[in-house]
C-alpha cells in the first residue's frame, strides 16, 4: 500500500490570526512585525507589494502612511493559542500528525488512497477556515517533500482554491521543472550553491541526478530528498515532539540598558521562562549559561560575551536556574556599554526519572522543591502567565520588550474577550 501525505500550511499566519477578530482587515495591507517592533515577519498579499519579508519597518515608514499598511505588533499567545486550534481540527482528519511548526503541520492520508485526494484536502481546507477562521493551503503527495512541492504550488496559484494533489499526477516533472532547486525543503543555502555550481537548478534535475553524485557531494540527507522527490517515502510523520537538547531563552531589550539591576531582572525572567518549558517536557539540566550583547548596528563601544557553569546535580527548580544565572551575570557584566540583549541557555538535558544525583551535594529537597514548581506552574497555567512569578524577575520592566501596536489576547484573557453587540 502506497503512503500518502499533506501538508497543512496556515496563509500568512500571524496576519490571518489578526483579521480573524477584526474582519475590517480583510482586503487591506497588514504586517506583523518581530520582537520590539523591528522586522516583517508575516504580510498579508496586499502588504507584499511595498514591504519585503524581513525587511525593517522603519525604512517603509513612507511605504505605510502612502498604503496606509496597518501594523501590528507580534501577539505570541493569541497566535499559539489559534494554533493549537488549528491543530485540534486538523486531528479530527487523522490521528497520524506531526506538527512541524506553529502555523504547519504534516498529515499521514494513509489508507485514503480510493478516495478523491483533492475533494479530500478542500474538506480540510474548508473545515479549517470554517471552525477557525485561519485560511490554509494544502499539499498532497507521496513522501513529506513532495506534499511540500505541492502545497507551494497551492499557494501560487490561486485558482487552484489553496489545494493540489501531485500524488500520481501525470504533470509531476512538468511541475518539478518549475521549481527552483533553491525551494525544495531541506536544501540551504551550501546546498543550493553546490548544486547550482554543478548544473543542478531544479526539482526534476535534482531528482535525475545519478545517485553517485548525491551520496558523494551531498551525503544521506541529500540523497533521501532526491528519493523522496522519486515517490520514495524516506521521512516518517514524527507523532511525538522530540525532547529539546538545549533551551534557549533570549529577548532584545525595549531601550539599552545601562544598569545591573535591570540586566538581572531580565535574566530572571529568562531563567523562569526556561526553567517551565524544561518541566513541561518533564526534563531536568545539568549546565547553564548567560549571554550578553551590545547591538552591532550601533555606534560605541561594542562586548559580546558568555559565561556558563555546570550545576551541583541535574534540576529542573527554578530558584537555582536564578541564583546561579545572576552568578555568571555579575561576572560578565561591564559597566558603560550600552546592552541591547540578553538570555539564559540550559543544556546537557535528560529525563527527570533518570537523574545522577551528587554524593557530596546536601542541600536538597526534591520533594519540597518539586511541590513548589508544579504548584506555580498550575497557577499560572490556569491563571495566565505570571500570575504568581519570582520577585527578582521585576515588576515593572522598564527593560521589555517594545509592544506599542499589540492586539488583545483575544482568546486567553478574560478582560480581553472580544464583545459582540446586536443592534
Amino acid at each position: 500500500m502506497s503512503r500518502i501525505y499533506a501538508l497543512v500550511d496556515c496563509n500568512s499566519f500571524y496576519v490571518s490570526c489578526e483579521r480573524v477578530f477584526d474582519p475590517s482587515l480583510e482586503g487591506k495591507p497588514v504586517v506583523v512585525l518581530s520582537n520590539n517592533d523591528g522586522c516583517a515577519v508575516s504580510r498579508s498579499t496586499e502588504a507584499k507589494k511595498w514591504i519585503p519579508m524581513g525587511a525593517p519597518i522603519h525604512k517603509h515608514t513612507k511605504d505605510v502612511i502612502l498604503h496606509d499598511i496597518k501594523c501590528f505588533s507580534s501577539n505570541y499567545t493569541l497566535y499559539s493559542d489559534m494554533s493549537a486550534r488549528v491543530m485540534s481540527v486538523l486531528n479530527k482528519f487523522t490521528p497520524d500528525i506531526e506538527i512541524y511548526s506553529i502555523d504547519e503541520a504534516f498529515l499521514s492520508l494513509k489508507g485514503f488512497e480510493r478516495r478523491d485526494l483533492q475533494e479530500y484536502g478542500e474538506e480540510i481546507r474548508k473545515t479549517v477556515l470554517k471552525w477557525t477562521g485561519i485560511p490554509v493551503s494544502v499539499g498532497i503527495g507521496e513522501t513529506k517533500t513532495l506534499a511540500k512541492v505541492a502545497n507551494r504550488v497551492a499557494k501560487k496559484m490561486p485558482e487552484l482554491g489553496g489545494v493540489f494533489s501531485i500524488y500520481n499526477n501525470p504533470k509531476r516533472d512538468e511541475i518539478l521543472s518549475r521549481i527552483d532547486v533553491s525551494d525544495i525543503w531541506g536544501i540551504g543555502r551550501a546546498y543550493t550553491r553546490l548544486l547550482k555550481s554543478n548544473g543542478i537548478y531544479s526539482a526534476l534535475e535534482l531528482k535525475n541526478t545519478a545517485d553517485t553524485f548525491i551520496r558523494k557531494r551531498m551525503t544521506v540527507v541529500g540523497y533521501r530528498t532526491a528519493l523522496e522527490l522519486r515517490g520514495t517515502s524516506c521521512i516518517e510523520i514524527e507523532n511525538v515532539e522530540p525532547e529539546k537538547k538545549e533551551i534557549l531563552r533570549s529577548r532584545s531589550f525595549g531601550h539599552d540598558v545601562f544598569e545591573l539591576n535591570e540586566l538581572r531582572e531580565a535574566v530572571s525572567m529568562h531563567a523562569s521562562r526556561a526553567g517551565e518549558k524544561l518541566r513541561q517536557q518533564n526534563s531536568v539540566a545539568r549546565y547553564i549559561s548567560v549571554f550578553l550583547k551590545t547591538n552591532k548596528y550601533k555606534d560605541g563601544p561594542q562586548y559580546n560575551n558568555s559565561m556558563g557553569t555546570y550545576l551541583p546535580e541535574p534540576t529542573s527548580y527554578t530558584p537555582d536556574f536564578i541564583k546561579t544565572a545572576h552568578m555568571l551575570l555579575d561576572n560578565l557584566y561591564k559597566p558603560g556599554y550600552r546592552y541591547k540583549k540578553a538570555g539564559v541557555m540550559l543544556a546537557e538535558i535528560c529525563p527527570d526519572n533518570a537523574v545522577q544525583l551528587n554524593l557530596f551535594y546536601t542541600s536538597r529537597n526534591l520533594a519540597g522543591h518539586m511541590e513548589i514548581m508544579d504548584a506555580m506552574d498550575e497557577i499560572n497555567m490556569v491563571w495566565g502567565r505570571d500570575t504568581i512569578k519570582y520577585a527578582s524577575s521585576g515588576i515593572k520592566k522598564p527593560w521589555a520588550m517594545k509592544r506599542n501596536m499589540v492586539s488583545p489576547r483575544y482568546t486567553t484573557n478574560w478582560n480581553e474577550l472580544p464583545i459582540t453587540k446586536a443592534s
